[in-house]
């Protein structure tokens, strides 16, 4: 293991050294910077910008999956506080998505802007001990055997270079980290200029989110519950750079063209150009540096996956590399957020560009395509379910060794425990889970309550499978009818 807990400075300009730095206060870095400080690992996080939760963030819904991650942490019902959800996900005129079938305790998509996601990850981390630097900007970086040097820029221009074991890049699509360790981003532009403005409305949108498209143009807006509402749009005849002016009325016509009115926008606060890139790194893990959210992917902003699949991979990789720094796991751990995370930020570029491409549509035979994939989804019950999976991110499922029980790799849903828990909230601990059947043997009883063993839980049903629940809420290890010698294999196994 490499030694990290000791805090040094040199004298010469080399701050202290770090177990962990992660670098970007977005949803990305609060919730890995939170869940690293919760594990007890020491963390430092950097951000170039001054402390300010901005209220101009783009996203703004959040899924099933994310909802049920921030639930084992203690969150989602605060964070339900601050929105409204919907049921039903129009992706293009025809084609809509019935969440409440959703096997979840979230069945529905919330809408909230990503400012409320990082006021509740932020007063977490700060809780839980995380070391925020603003106006630190990461001017380089070099790795060695035994850690990283990492040259910060402070508010006062001085650089100092920090020493880290590890260091996460959630720094956003202009990642310096990712720039620091030559990391290629090849992708193409989507949608080459889309627009944005929080305004306010004279007339009330029926629903709490409203889409369309019609001809050339397209526009969705969300109401932030606040009377605030986010509209996004584009012109497919007036595709211009990210820096042209843009005013409230060119946003006005844009929402009459797709939507037949503009409900009475007024009082901007805020407009701005965007353009929507597919990209993804080819390594997520490069020696001790790794790379989350949009440091890692970016891609078009069809059925609200960016921030939710930014936050599945910190949840992937906190857990992980928590039990390294602490001495629990070997550094190949650390190799599977690659493995695990990668195809899914693949998978996530594919579907919503697809969607995108279809939304656009303007030749017959793409147009044709569109209609038939909209009532295919539409009637189709297996079809509709597994888009479902996929947008929502309760679908995906990590590789699992050969031989492995069918439900190794998994996610596993919010069951109900025979204690009287959920396992989202037998999940808070940030500790494996091992559910056994009410008559099961556990191993390892009477050894006390060590963070090196599981929590144990029993089904509140009849269930007879034995399942070891990883932290992010995945599938580690699963056997009918195991016994005791079984169930000490895999702990024994539950980091290789």
């Amino acid at each position: 293991m490499h030694d990290t807990a000791t805090s040094t400075d040199s004298g010469n300009g080399t701050g202290s050294t770090h177990p962990v730095i992660v670098v970007g206060s977005g949803p990305t870095g609060l919730l890995l910077a939170g869940d690293l400080a919760a594990a007890g690992v020491p963390v430092t996080l950097l951000e170039r910008r001054p402390h300010k939760i901005s209220n101009l963030s783009r996203a703004f819904g959040v899924h099933a999956r994310t909802l049920e991650q921030l639930d084992a942490r203690g969150l989602a019902d605060d964070l339900l506080a601050t929105g409204s959800t919907i049921t039903r996900l129009r992706l293009f005129r025809r084609l809509s998505l019935d969440l409440s079938t959703l096997p979840s305790r979230f069945p529905f998509l919330l809408i909230t802007p990503q400012y409320e996601v990082e006021r509740l990850l932020e007063r977490r981390a700060r809780e839980l001990g995380v070391e925020f630097l603003f106006e630190n900007e990461v001017v380089g970086l070099r790795q060695d055997d035994s850690g990283i040097d990492v040259d910060v820029r402070g508010p006062d221009g001085a650089v100092v270079t920090r020493r880290a074991a590890y260091v996460v890049g959630a720094d956003g699509h202009r990642s310096a980290v990712r720039q620091a360790v030559a990391q290629p981003f090849p992708g193409v532009s989507v949608i080459k200029s889309l627009l944005l403005a929080d305004v306010r409305l004279a007339e009330r949108p029926e629903s709490v989110l409203t889409v369309n498209g019609a001809g050339d143009a397209f526009a969705m807006i969300a109401s932030f519950g606040d009377g605030w509402y986010r509209v996004m749009g584009w012109n497919r005849r007036h595709e211009v750079p990210d820096d042209a002016p843009l005013d409230l009325d060119e946003v006005r016509e844009v929402a009459r063209r797709a939507l037949g009115t503009d409900y009475g926008m007024h009082d901007a606060r805020w407009l701005s150009r965007f353009h929507s890139d597919e990209r993804q790194v080819p390594e997520y893990r490069v020696g001790r540096v790794f790379l989350a959210g949009d440091a890692a992917h970016v891609h078009s902003p069809a059925g609200g996956q960016g921030m939710n699949t930014g936050l599945q991979d910190a949840a992937n990789l906190s857990w992980k590399l928590a039990a390294v720094v602490k001495g629990l796991a070997p550094d190949s751990l650390l190799d599977t957020y690659q493995s695990e995370r990668h195809p899914v930020g693949k998978a996530v570029l594919r579907s919503s560009g697809g969607l995108v491409r279809l939304a656009r549509a303007q030749n017959p035979a793409l147009r044709a395509v569109r209609a038939l994939v909209s009532a295919v989804v539409n009637a189709a019950r297996p079809v509709q379910a597994k888009a479902l999976a996929q947008v929502t991110g309760i679908g995906y499922r990590y590789p699992a060794p050969r031989g492995s029980h069918r439900l190794a790799g998994t996610r596993v849903p919010d069951v109900a425990l025979d204690s009287g828990r959920r396992l989202y909230e037998a999940l808070r601990g940030g500790r494996f889970v091992l559910i056994t059947p009410r008559s099961g043997q556990v191993p390892y009883e009477g050894r006390g309550d060590r963070e090196d063993l599981p929590v144990v839980e029993h089904w509140a049903s009849d269930r007879r499978t034995t399942v070891l629940v990883r932290p992010d809420g995945y599938v580690a290890w699963a056997a009918d009818d195991a016994d005791a010698a079984a169930i000490e294999r895999a702990l024994t196994l539950r980091y290789a």
